[in-house]
């Protein structure tokens, strides 16, 4: 059974010319033994609501995933494994969620696949907390991960391993594959921590020094794991491409193919005389878990009946929100806060009205899984509510901690396990740190919704460090991401809608510390808000189209009606998402930004992302600077965002 893995690994990497077999070839007892003795799976289901959740969160080697799928029947035919890396597989470099049939989340950069898993952990613990009866564990499943020195490397591995260890995340088990080596070598010239220590200290269970190609070993120390009250780390020792005789145990079989006379050798010293890419019957037969996993999903079926009929209206709710459908009485909450509102004409800062839209939703919202990092009197991700996730105490707020990146990628991890809309809130200016989990979310497209607050250089007094300038224009630049930067408590309400409505794809949430004026629209505004940009002040003929965003809208406002003083016409265009407004057909969108007419933007960020609005001969009012440290005011004065300036830049675009 190791040696088919051993042997697709490499004949797959050898026909693309590219990819990773040592890690398949040093862990193929280690997925043995998960695989045939410990996995609740169903490769007929691959989305069956209480299997285990499998990551690998080394995702170079996926070779080793896609023998395991390919080998325990999913549909991925040999055809897939040939197609390894080439275009439009089914086997991609890296595993990727929704590509491939039973691969969970999307891994590759390094670390991120482990935080993934205590998300996918979290939310099991969680939702079985919530939903279980006594004798109906309906939510019972594990979270296995594979990861290597490289995850333990980056430092998202203890920002999460250490959150998780905390939360005494006892169905959580990583498999360690300790083999010293990575790209560069061996790595006990930059890595030398004492692992199992590290990972005591956490408070995780920790097996060390398992051999990791002792079958029989691993499969006792998972059994040992899986009765711990506590996330355990098994330490496994192995060899790196194990069974190549002249490659084996260094960075050579890392990262590339074996070439021709090694995998020969290789399949006489494995014991391996078959054709690339030929599985004997028999191997395939010890491989399939088809029969054991229906058996698996019908015991589960039979048990969920009986839940059904002693608590229809929870398992309906539990199937509602793990398909991520959103509550029947959700368009009637949102419509009614919306039009509050509108009657309160609020004059409040955007994470205020925020934190608002949060405490008006969450009732109707059971899968809300708020949580910042470290900040939530700051952010105001809490509400009345809500009760603070701990060790042994179920919630729905989570403290992270200072750990913006393992957040973000943890709050991934729950959206994909799925059962929960995931929220997590820090300052934009450490958006930076979550910048790869945010990417990440965008490319799997899950419901993660990251809040962040104190948007510009409106905080003030902590200066430059802490005020964001390039965040909101580097995160448009990120495909499938929707961000939105609203001007006030109405573009709030309607931002947080669609974030919980966009069950594809994550969305950003921009708040400003100080407080916005409120806005006045007739309902057809308000109904455009939710394309992304539309018309918030006309004129009869504009003579030029001021596009703002956010803080800076009552500045676009209050510039426009001094220059209708003057006799300029201008329309002033709110545009609090400019993905959304982006993804409008043609006729929207020259409907709001007439053709002809000259444009002037308004933010206070840099400026270069806004020309692809108002074009070379428009102008942009923005920041090309770092900020100071000063009181907001006088902050907006120094930089320019003046009612003079943005008059001066209208007349000058009319020349």
């Amino acid at each position: 059974m190791a040696s088919a893995i051993r042997a697709l690994a490499m004949d797959a990497v050898q026909k693309a010319n590219s990819g990773h077999p040592g890690m398949p070839m040093g862990m193929a007892e280690i997925a043995v033994a998960l695989w045939s003795r410990h996995l609740r799976h169903n490769p007929a289901d691959p989305k069956w609501l209480d299997r285990d959740r499998f990551v690998v969160s080394n995702g170079h080697g996926s070779m080793l995933l896609y023998a395991l799928l390919h080998l325990t029947g999913y549909d991925l035919p040999m055809e897939e494994i040939k197609n390894f890396r080439q275009l439009h597989s089914k086997t991609p470099g890296h595993p990727e969620v929704d590509i491939t049939p039973g691969v969970e989340t999307t891994t590759g950069p390094l670390g991120q696949g482990i935080t993934n898993a205590v998300g996918m952990a979290l939310a099991e613990w969680l939702l079985g907390a919530q939903f279980n009866k006594p004798g109906l564990d309906i939510i019972d499943h594990h979270t296995y991960v594979f990861l290597g020195d490289g995850c333990l490397m980056e430092g998202i591995s203890h920002e999460a391993c250490s959150l998780a260890g905390t939360l005494r995340l006892s169905k959580l088990i990583a498999l360690y594959d300790d083999n010293g080596i990575s790209i560069d070598g061996k790595v006990d010239g930059w890595f030398r921590d004492d692992t199992p220590k590290r990972f005591e200290a956490y408070g995780w269970n920790v097996l060390p020094a398992v051999d990791g190609h002792d079958v029989d070993a691993l499969d006792a120390a998972i059994a040992a794991a899986k009765k711990s009250d506590r996330p355990t780390l098994i330490c496994c020792k192995t060899v790196i491409g194990k069974g190549s005789p002249n490659m084996q145990g260094s960075d050579k079989v890392h990262g590339a193919a074996l070439g021709d006379t090694e995998i020969a050798a290789t399949r006489a010293a494995i014991n391996w005389p078959h054709a690339p890419f030929e599985i004997p019957a028999d191997v395939y037969q010890a491989w399939d878990a088809k029969s054991s996993g229906m058996e698996m999903q019908s015991a589960w079926d039979v048990k969920f009946q009986t839940y059904r009929e002693k608590f229809p209206t929870e398992a309906s709710e539990l199937l509602r929100r793990m398909q991520g459908a959103l509550p029947a009485q959700f368009d009637q909450t949102i419509t009614g806060y919306i039009n509050s509102c509108i009657e309160k004409k609020e004059t409040i800062a955007t994470r205020k009205a925020s934190q608002n839209a949060i405490q008006a939703l969450a009732p109707s919202l059971p899968e809300f899984l708020g949580g910042s990092a470290d900040l939530t009197g700051s952010n105001l991700t809490n509400w009345k509510e809500c009760v603070a996730v701990r060790a042994g105490q179920p919630g729905n707020h989570i403290n992270y901690g200072v750990r913006e990146f393992g957040m973000s990628a943890i709050m991934n991890g729950i959206a994909l396990h799925g059962g929960y809309i995931p929220f997590g809130a820090t300052f934009l200016t450490f958006s930076d740190y979550s910048r790869n989990a945010l990417r990440m979310a965008a490319l799997m497209k899950i419901r993660s919704i990251f809040v962040f607050t104190h948007d510009s250089i409106g905080l003030g007094e902590d200066g430059p460090t802490h005020q964001s300038v390039e965040h909101v224009s580097s995160m448009r630049l990120i495909p499938n991401l929707d961000n939105w930067r609203p001007c006030d408590t109405v573009e709030s309400a309607v931002a947080w809608e669609q974030a919980v409505r966009r069950q594809h794809g994550p969305s950003t949430l921009i708040f400003s510390r100080q407080n916005l004026p409120y806005m006045e629209r007739t309902p057809a505004q308000v109904a455009d808000i939710k394309r992304g940009g539309y018309v918030l002040k006309d004129a009869e003929i504009p003579q030029a189209i001021l596009i703002a965003t956010g803080s800076e809208i009552e500045l676009a406002v209050k510039s426009a009606q001094e220059l209708a003083a003057l006799g300029i016409a201008v329309r002033v265009v709110s545009m609090p998402s400019t993905d959304v407004f982006d993804r409008q057909d043609v006729a929207y969108k020259s409907s709001v930004l007439l053709k002809g007419v000259p444009r002037v933007a308004v933010e206070a960020g840099v400026s270069d992302f806004w020309f692809k609005y108002v074009g070379i001969d428009g102008a942009v009012i923005g920041i090309d600077s770092f900020g100071e440290s000063a009181p907001a005011g006088a902050l907006f004065k120094h930089f320019g965002f003046t009612s003079e300036k943005v008059v001066a830049a209208v007349k000058s675009v009319l020349v």
